[in-house]
């Protein structure tokens, strides 16, 4: 990262999502303070991701795509170039949650006439990600673990997984992805728009 007199240099990325998520706030014609009371996050929190001086978390991206009506990689694609048909591995976008040690990686990124995306995460050991409600209601996922073992709670509903397996679920309320270690997990999330 390139230092500056008022410190790191924020990262390319995030300048870009800061841009996207005001431009979504400007499109539907709401105020911070209006955003704040929709997601339930604070005005500084918002205006401080908008502007680039701090990195998202999976939880407030959750909510904001949640209140604009997209998935996360929805979100995320609209700050990069337009999608080819093949995504070389080296191509293909990571974001990463600092505060959580989530990775996440857009192997199929998502396409406006295409309802379904492959996406692989990385939890490290001890990670815990609860999303208090779907990006789009009735959202498809199909969760394969790669390796490792992670904990997914639907609801009320808990689920473990261990290497090669699949949970299918429809999501419509808070669920809850959780990394029991001893070491990360690696899985593959299918998402498929109602």
């Amino acid at each position: 990262m390139k230092q500056s007199e008022t410190g790191p240099a924020p990262d390319p990325v995030d300048v870009r999502l800061g841009a996207r998520l005001t431009g979504l706030r400007a499109e539907h014609g709401w105020s911070l303070g209006e955003l704040a009371e929709r997601t339930g996050v604070s005005r500084s929190t918002l205006s401080r991701a908008e502007r680039a001086e701090t990195s998202p978390t999976a939880s407030l991206l959750n909510r904001l795509c949640a209140v604009y009506g997209r998935t996360m990689s929805q979100l995320l694609s609209e700050i990069e170039a337009e999608p080819a048909p093949v995504v070389r591995a080296a191509d293909q976008a990571l974001w990463e949650d600092r505060a959580s040690g989530f990775v996440r990686r857009s192997v199929s990124p998502p396409h406006g006439g295409l309802r379904g995306e492959l996406v692989e995460g990385r939890l490290a050991a001890g990670a815990d990600i609860a999303y208090d409600r779907p990006p789009v209601p009735g959202l498809e996922q199909h969760i394969w673990v790669l390796e490792g073992a992670l904990h997914v709670t639907d609801g009320d509903t808990g689920h473990r997984l261990g290497d090669g397996d699949c949970l299918r679920l429809r999501v419509w309320g808070p669920t809850r992805f959780r990394c029991p270690g001893p070491g990360d997990v690696r899985y593959v999330l299918m998402v498929v728009r109602p």
